[in-house]
């Protein structure tokens, strides 16, 4: 025979997809022991480790949700805070304005005051003097038109007395007539 179809008919006597019969039955009989064991001794273990995992899964999951509840409020309460913090913040500065424009307000009517001070002080010291300045250009004015006087009568006029006296009255006419003119 040919070699070739003498594999094929070997090839059709044992089928490598279908095991004998005696290694099926064994086979069977381990894997029923095997999953026999499993399930008598890891299936339990393995559902108590699964079992405590969910349940820390879903306290995990409570926690958080208590956690996330905590913090919205923490942040409400934050929030409530930081609104009430500007509120002040606005109520602060509006009386630290109100107060400047009052410290701002005292502060020209006490520059006012004292500009007015200054220049009563100014007026006093010109008028006192101005007083100065006339009674001793008085003086001079008398003094010079009494030599003056002496030397174009030829004589001396040195009664203070009568020279006050009509060097005042010349003075105050001029006076008199220096108003008159304004």
């Amino acid at each position: 025979m040919n070699p070739l179809v003498q594999l094929a008919a070997e090839a059709e006597v044992e089928n490598p997809l279908i095991p004998p019969i005696p290694e099926l039955v064994i086979g069977l009989i381990a894997f029923v022991i095997v999953f026999g064991f499993l399930a008598k001794k890891l299936l339990p273990n393995i559902n108590k480790v699964l079992e405590e995992r969910r349940e820390a899964i879903e306290g995990g999951i409570e926690k958080a949700d208590a956690a996330q509840t905590e913090a919205q409020s923490v942040l409400e309460q934050y929030k409530a805070q930081l609104a009430e913090a500007r509120h002040e913040a606005a109520r602060l500065r509006q009386e630290a304005q109100e107060q400047g424009a009052v410290i701002l307000q005292e502060m020209r009517a006490e520059g006012q005051r004292q500009r007015e001070e200054i220049i009563a002080a100014g007026h006093a010291q010109i008028e006192a003097d101005r007083k100065a300045a006339a009674s001793a250009l008085r003086q001079d004015v008398g003094k010079l038109a009494t030599d003056l006087a002496g030397k174009l009568v030829g004589e001396s006029l040195e009664d203070y007395a009568r020279q006050s006296g009509t060097v005042d009255r010349f003075l105050d006419e001029l006076e008199a007539k220096a108003e008159a003119v304004r």
